[in-house]
């Protein structure tokens, strides 16, 4: 087989789970958390490193931002023997009770992109896995992460839809909102909705970085690294857990 047209990868070149970071940078800190890890390949947007973490062969490669971008991450990934997917991000927060810097974990996600509706039809649901919700929220909770579980929103346009938004972004916000739609992101819609008829897994944890009810509420960079250190464990514990399943 060739290398993957995009991320430039071979069977073999992937543990079974992954991780799925947008930015490129966070790649390399997540893969700084494995006991071992190495640089695989790097090709646009989409670096990268496999390695071990308590005997269990992971990777990570990053996605960029946006549905379409991660959809052919993940179509690739698959071809090349991915089966578990875990998205390690951020959002905004759209409910009072979740802070920034506390730890969100996705159990299904608002279709709000355009890239799952080339999939599928908008009445199909964008679900996560039950085992890898299972799985991360175990994990949280060993570490004492007090995570908030629930529904979260992906969609395509940032600029219409978070506080940097030149127009009224709570008017928008509003029946998410209302309906407690935890956060607010741009990739799990497509993320869910494709791992499951490619009859994989996925899962999405998550670290608020802004807050759309709470404008004002920023999160420090040390607080922001620790959020980001504390999810990447949580989500590698879930991958130790998922080999273990052995499904």
């Amino acid at each position: 087989m060739e290398k993957q047209h995009h991320i430039q990868l071979l069977p073999g070149d992937v543990g079974e789970t992954v991780f799925l970071p947008g930015d490129i940078s966070r790649a390399k800190i997540i893969a700084d958390h494995f006991d071992k890890a190495e640089l695989v390949a790097h090709s646009r947007q989409y670096i990268t490193y496999t390695g071990t973490y308590q005997g269990v062969k992971v990777s990570v490669t990053s996605t960029g931002i946006g549905c379409p971008a991660l959809s052919i991450a993940v179509e690739e990934l698959i071809k090349v023997g991915a089966k578990n997917f875990i998205r390690i991000g951020t959002c905004g927060s759209l409910q009072k009770d979740v802070h920034v810097g506390d730890v969100v974990i996705a159990t299904a996600a608002v279709r709000g992109d355009g890239t799952s509706r080339e999939y599928f039809p908008l009445e199909y649901p964008a679900v996560g896995d039950f085992y890898v919700l299972e799985a991360l929220v175990k994990a949280a909770n060993e570490r004492k992460a007090n995570p908030h579980v629930g529904i979260i929103r992906a969609h395509d346009s940032f600029y219409a839809e978070s506080k940097l938004a030149a127009i009224d972004y709570l008017e928008k916000d509003k029946p998410w909102i209302d309906s407690h739609v935890l956060s607010v992101e741009n990739e799990s819609s497509t993320l869910f909705t494709l791992s499951t008829v490619r009859k994989c897994r996925a899962g999405t944890i998550l670290v608020p970085v802004g807050h759309h009810l709470l404008p004002d509420e920023e999160i420090p960079d040390e607080q922001f690294a620790k959020a980001i250190d504390l999810i990447t464990l949580i989500s590698l514990d879930a991958a130790v857990t998922l080999d273990r399943l052995k499904i």
